[in-house]
């Protein structure tokens, strides 16, 4: 269990802590992220895409070859963002670490298993040794992200939560 600071000078000064467990539910719900990744001249690479959070990591899948495929060779160091759009609802989050690719059918075949239960048949990733592979022979990697720290931006009284691991 990480551990939670509240940051009063981004909040409201009577705020607590969010609870770590409906952070975590929201990683785990959210069917929508953006990753954002470092290009090799330094500037941030953003883009929406699907994962699953499991087992406590953030797990999203790359084609070879695309930009944060082509970036994450560059530099594992990645933000994944997750939340709402309204100003005094919901809750935003930034998970910061590491990418790391998931390789064994031990460890992708559960992943795999998570997206089809989270997104369906359009989702079908079956495991091999080295990637998923999918209905259209797609042959993505796998990357997990174990946040190194989590950023909560509550908003229904405003407050920043920072979780340490």
């Amino acid at each position: 269990m990480p551990t939670a600071q509240i940051d009063a000078r981004f909040g409201v000064p009577t705020a607590s802590p969010l609870p770590w467990t409906a952070v975590e539910r929201q990683l785990t719900e959210a069917e929508l992220y953006w990753l954002t990744t470092v290009r090799a001249d330094g500037r941030p690479h953003v883009t929406p895409l699907v994962g699953v959070w499991h087992d406590g990591a953030f797990a999203f899948c790359t084609g070879v070859g695309e930009q944060k495929q082509v970036n994450l060779t560059g530099s594992p160091l990645v933000a994944v963002t997750t939340g709402s759009p309204a100003w005094t609802s919901g809750t935003d989050i930034v998970v910061e670490g590491r990418a790391e690719r998931v390789v064994g059918r031990a460890s992708l075949d559960p992943l795999a298993r998570a997206w089809r239960e989270k997104y369906g048949a359009d989702w079908a990733w079956q495991a091999e040794d080295e990637t998923f592979v999918g209905d259209d022979g797609s042959r993505p990697w796998v990357y997990a992200v174990r946040p190194a720290k989590v950023l909560a931006f509550g908003k229904d009284p405003h407050s920043q939560t920072a979780y340490r691991f």
